[in-house]
């Protein structure tokens, strides 16, 4: 069974990498060149920070997510989208994950604060295993 790989972005503060890092299984940061600018082989999940920019005409989109995202082959593979955000943001919180989903088409897989818990690392764990599973299913594997 294909375990399906997480891209990332995660900045200076390291906290969603530290997040991904804990989800067992490949994960590609595309604050990283090599990582941005690679098309995927077959299905995978974003993660995705969510940033206050303090003016809501502006986006919450990390560049480096904007960039990747831009391969025609790497949209159509996404399968789903999980988001990092900070609820004082209010209305900004999640909202590069939830605009992403929605332009894509895609579900939003699990959203979690900051760094996350433990039981938000078990959970997220679970659903994507869920998805590996749903995944192999549907493709005979």
């Amino acid at each position: 069974m294909r375990i399906v790989p997480v891209y990332y972005y995660s900045s200076a503060s390291g906290l969603v990498r530290a997040f991904a890092e804990q989800l067992g299984r490949p994960v590609f940061n595309l604050a990283e060149r090599e990582h941005r600018r690679s098309e995927v082989d077959g299905p995978w999940v974003l993660l995705t920070p969510s940033y206050m920019t303090g003016n809501p005409a502006n986006d919450t989109i990390p560049e480096a997510v904007r960039r990747f995202l831009r391969s025609a082959v790497n949209r159509r593979a996404l399968v789903g989208v999980m988001g990092s955000g900070n609820r004082n943001f209010g209305v900004h919180y999640q909202m590069a994950a939830r605009q992403i989903a929605a332009a894509s088409g895609r579900p939003v897989l699990f959203e979690f604060e900051i760094s996350g818990t433990p039981w938000d690392v078990e959970e997220c764990r679970r659903i994507l295993g869920d998805l590996d599973a749903a995944l192999a299913g549907a493709h005979g594997g």
